[in-house]
C-alpha cells in the first residue's frame, strides 16, 4: 500500500536542534527520523526505523551467507554470569546496573558474550555440534561519559554480534575469516569505506583483536597506516625496538639549578643558554624526560599513583594510558595526591637517586616509575631532580635509575616508524563500525562450555566475537550522503524508493500522482506520496530535499501537456517524463 504523506507520522523541523553537533544528528532530528529522549538516547520514528531495518536485512543476509544462524537475548540480564567472567567489575561506571524487587543485582548489557556461551552449554555437548555461528541484533547499553554527536556516541544503540564456536584453534582461525569477510561484504554494501587496524581487545578479551574503522574528520578514533601495509588503532601502536646503548665511559650526572623551569620548553631554554652541549648542537626536547604523575583506581577500590616518563618531545596520550593499565581506571593526580606525596615536587620530577640504579626503589619519589620503550639501556636524559628549580643532567638509565616497568603512552606522531618494518606512518581520525576478536577460551574456560572431542576427551570451546554497530553505520552513511538541503540516502537504504510529490490545488495533479504511485508499488517498489491539500511547493519541496528520498517524481504544472519531473536528489538532476512512461523508466532503473 502506498504510504500518503498526509496521515504519515512524521514531523520535519525548520531549525537545527541546539545540540546537534555533526551533520547526521541534526539533519536525522529536522527530517523526523529520530527525537531526543536524554543524552545519549533517542527515540526511533517511523522513517528512521525504515533504514534501520534496511541496514539490519543487509546485515541479516551476509550473517546467513557466512552460516551464522540469528537468536534474540534480552537487554536485561542477571549479575552473576558477568561476575564469573569478571566483567561486572571490568566495565566500571560505563555498566548501567540495577536491582530487581527483590534485591537480585542485574544490568543491561553492554555486550552478551556470556549468555551465548551459557546458551552454547546448555545445548551442546559434542565436537559434532561445532563450528557454530549464532548473532543477534540487540540494543546495547553502555554509561557513557560523555555521550555525543547523536547516535555516533550514544549510551543505548543497535548492534548486531555474533560469536563463533570451535572446537580448536584451526577451526576458530577459519570461523573469523569468515566473518570478517562477511564484515568487508556488509561495508561495501553500505557504501561506507573502511580501513581494518590492529586493536586492542580492551575488556572483551582474546587475543586477536582488528577494528573496522570508517575514515572521517567527526571520527573519535585515531589511528596510524603506513603505505607498505601496516594499519593499527593508537592504542595497538607498538613502538619499534629501541637498541641499548653502553653505560661506560659517560660523565657522572649532576644536579644544576634551574629556577622557573616547570615545563619542557623553559628547560630547553635555559639548557642552551646556561648548559650548552659538547657536541655543538642544540638542546632539543627530545633530550628531556617529560614525567606524568597519574592515579590509578583499580579494582578492588585501591587508588595507586605511577610516574609515566615520555620523551620531552612527545605528549601522554590518554586512550594508550587507558589501555596500558585497563581495567583499572585511570586520571591526572590531583592536588590532593601531590601534597600527600612531598617527594613528587611539581616540574621538577625525575628518577633521580643519588644512590644510584639500585632495583625496586622505583624512582627518588618512591611511586612506580614507567617508561616509554625508547628509554631503554645507555640513554642519556635531562630531568626533574626532585628538588624544587633543580634538574639533573647526563641522567643515564640502568647506570643511575632503572625503571619498574615499560608502557606504551606516548603520542604517536606522522613519520614514526611502522612496527613491521614498512615504512613511515600517517595518523587519520576515523570511526569503528565493526570489530572483530578472536576470544580463545577466556569465556568458556570461566563459564564451563566442553564438549567432548573425537577421542572422548572434554575439550574446552574456543570462541569468536564479532560486532557490528548498527545505528553507527546509521549515522555515518548520514554524515556521508547530505547536502546543504538535507539528507540524501543511497538507494540501498532509503526509507522509501520512490517519492511522489503532487503539487498546486488541480484535482487532476493529484490524480496523476496517485496513478503512478499505485504503478510503482505495483512494482514492488516502497513509495511515499505526498498528498497534503493546501501545503505549498515550496514546502513540500523542501521537505523532499529534507527527507533525502534518491528518486523524487513531481506532478504540477506540467501535468496540462502530459509531463512530470523526474528528481533525482543524489545529483540534483532534474527531467520531464511523459506521465505515462514514468512508472516504467524507474522501474527499468531498479
Amino acid at each position: 500500500m502506498v504510504t500518503r504523506l498526509s496521515n504519515y507520522f512524521v514531523r520535519t523541523l525548520r531549525e537545527d536542534p541546539a545540540d546537534a553537533e555533526v551533520a547526521s544528528h541534526r539533519l536525522l532530528v529536522r527530517a523526523g527520523y529520530i527525537r531526543r529522549q536524554a543524552p545519549g538516547i533517542f527515540a526511533w520514528l517511523p522513517l528512521g526505523l525504515r533504514v534501520k531495518a534496511r541496514i539490519e536485512q543487509i546485515v541479516r543476509e551476509e550473517m546467513e551467507a557466512a552460516g551464522a544462524f540469528e537468536v534474540h537475548f534480552p537487554a536485561l540480564m542477571p549479575r552473576e554470569p558477568y561476575e564469573i567472567s569478571g566483567r561486572w567489575d571490568e566495565y566500571g561506571e560505563n555498566l548501567f546496573r540495577l536491582a530487581d524487587r527483590k534485591g537480585a543485582d542485574m544490568l543491561l548489557a553492554p555486550t552478551h558474550e556470556e549468555a551465548f556461551t551459557l546458551l552454547v552449554k546448555d545445548l551442546y555437548s559434542s565436537y559434532k555440534d561445532l563450528p557454530l555461528s549464532i548473532y543477534q541484533i540487540q540494543d546495547k547499553y553502555r554509561d557513557e561519559a560523555r555521550p555525543r554527536a547523536g547516535l555516533l556516541r550514544g549510551r543505548e544503540f543497535t548492534m548486531k554480534d555474533a560469536y563463533s564456536f570451535d572446537s580448536s584453534d584451526a577451526g576458530l582461525d577459519a570461523s573469523y575469516q569468515r566473518q570478517r569477510d562477511a564484515y568487508e561484504r556488509i561495508f561495501t554494501r553500505l557504501g561506507l569505506d573502511y580501513v581494518i587496524v590492529k586493536a586492542d581487545a580492551g575488556a572483551m578479551g582474546g587475543s586477536k583483536s582488528e577494528e573496522f574503522l570508517h575514515p572521517t574528520p567527526v571520527g573519535e578514533d585515531t589511528f596510524v597506516r603506513s603505505a607498505g601495509g601496516y594499519a593499527a588503532n593508537v592504542e595497538a601502536y607498538v613502538t619499534p625496538r629501541v637498541e641499548p646503548l653502553l653505560t661506560d665511559g659517560r660523565a657522572e650526572a649532576r644536579i644544576f639549578d634551574s629556577p622557573k623551569t616547570p615545563t619542557i620548553a623553559t628547560l630547553v631554554d635555559l639548557l642552551n643558554a646556561q648548559q650548552p652541549r659538547t657536541d655543538g648542537r642544540d638542546w632539543a626536547a627530545s633530550d628531556t624526560l617529560k614525567n606524568v604523575v597519574l592515579a590509578l583506581k583499580h579494582l578492588d577500590g585501591a587508588r595507586e599513583l605511577v610516574v609515566v616518563a615520555v620523551p620531552g618531545d612527545r605528549e601522554v596520550d590518554m586512550k594508550r594510558v587507558e589501555v596500558a593499565f585497563a581495567p583499572s581506571e585511570v586520571e591526572a593526580a590531583t592536588d590532593e595526591d601531590f601534597a600527600a606525596n612531598p617527594a613528587l615536587v611539581r616540574g621538577y620530577i625525575g628518577p633521580w637517586s643519588e644512590n644510584g640504579a639500585v632495583l625496586g626503589e622505583h624512582s627518588a619519589s618512591g611511586i612506580r616509575y614507567l617508561a616509554d620503550p625508547r628509554i631503554v639501556e645507555g640513554t642519556e636524559w635531562v630531568t626533574g631532580a626532585n628538588i624544587a628549580e633543580k634538574h639533573v643532567l647526563g641522567l643515564v638509565v640502568a647506570r643511575d635509575f632503572i625503571v619498574d616497568g615499560t608502557i606504551e603512552a606516548a603520542s604517536i606522531r606522522e613519520g614514526d616508524p611502522a612496527p613491521d618494518g614498512s615504512g613511515p606512518v600517517t595518523i587519520d581520525r576515523g570511526t569503528e563500525i565493526g570489530h572483530v576478536f578472536q576470544l580463545g577460551r577466556k569465556y568458556a574456560e570461566a563459564l564451563g562450555l566442553q564438549v567432548l572431542n573425537e577421542n572422548g576427551k572434554l575439550v574446552t570451546v574456543t570462541m569468536g566475537s564479532y560486532g557490528i554497530g548498527v545505528t553507527r553505520a546509521l549515522a555515518l552513511i548520514a554524515e556521508l550522503n547530505n547536502d546543504e538541503k538535507g539528507l540524501c540516502w543511497p538507494e540501498s537504504i532509503a526509507p522509501f524508493d520512490v517519492h511522489v510529490v503532487a503539487t498546486g490545488k488541480d484535482a487532476g495533479v493529484f490524480d496523476v500522482a496517485a496513478t503512478i504511485a499505485d504503478e510503482l508499488e505495483d512494482g514492488r517498489l516502497d513509495v511515499l506520496y505526498d498528498d497534503r491539500p493546501k501545503v505549498s511547493p515550496g514546502v513540500k519541496f523542501g521537505d523532499a530535499e529534507l527527507l533525502g528520498i534518491p528518486t523524487i517524481v513531481i506532478a504540477g504544472r506540467g501535468v496540462a501537456d502530459g509531463l512530470v519531473e523526474l528528481w533525482d536528489r543524489r545529483s540534483g538532476e532534474r527531467t520531464q517524463v511523459a506521465i505515462d512512461e514514468v512508472a516504467a523508466r524507474i522501474l527499468a532503473d531498479r
